[in-house]
């Protein structure tokens, strides 16, 4: 009788996200060229840890891309609805996409501290103050809102 050596493995691996996914993440800083994001979920599966993202000024809409502000676009705090175009660089950031009417910001907090409503593609509204934010508003489709 020979004694049995096993090894466990975490029944899940860490999930990565791929070219073409939609993921959910956190906008932590911007600039006039971009916006700097953690990744959280790859669709709907939570990540173990984050991964960071770029969003570039020119991956933030599809048309009139020469206009785009990125402080009209996002705020730092903002939860980004984005798609991952490529890889990155040698800092292994993700490059991320908003350049579609699905993708975009799903959830924004006034400067009040309440959490805005969206009243067009491109504004968010706090229902306390009534003040307008600029925003690149998500056409959020049905699939995607969980109760």
């Amino acid at each position: 009788q020979l004694p049995v050596v096993s090894v466990l493995r975490d029944a899940e691996s860490q999930l990565l996200p791929g070219v073409g996914a939609v993921v959910t993440c956190k906008v932590c800083s911007i600039n006039s060229r971009f916006a700097k994001v953690h990744i959280l979920y790859v669709g709907s599966t939570p990540l173990k840890s984050t991964f960071r993202g770029t969003i570039r000024k020119e991956d933030i809409r599809a048309t009139e891309k020469d206009k785009v502000e990125v402080y009209k676009s996002f705020r730092p705090g903002d939860i980004v609805l984005a798609k991952v175009i490529s890889l990155g660089d040698a800092q292994s950031n993700y490059l991320l996409s908003t350049a579609e009417n699905e993708l975009g910001v799903v959830v924004a907090r006034s400067e009040a501290g309440v959490q805005m409503v969206p009243i067009s593609w491109c504004e968010m509204q706090c229902p306390r103050t009534h003040t307008k934010d600029f925003r690149k508003v998500a056409r959020v489709q049905p699939q995607f809102l969980q109760t």
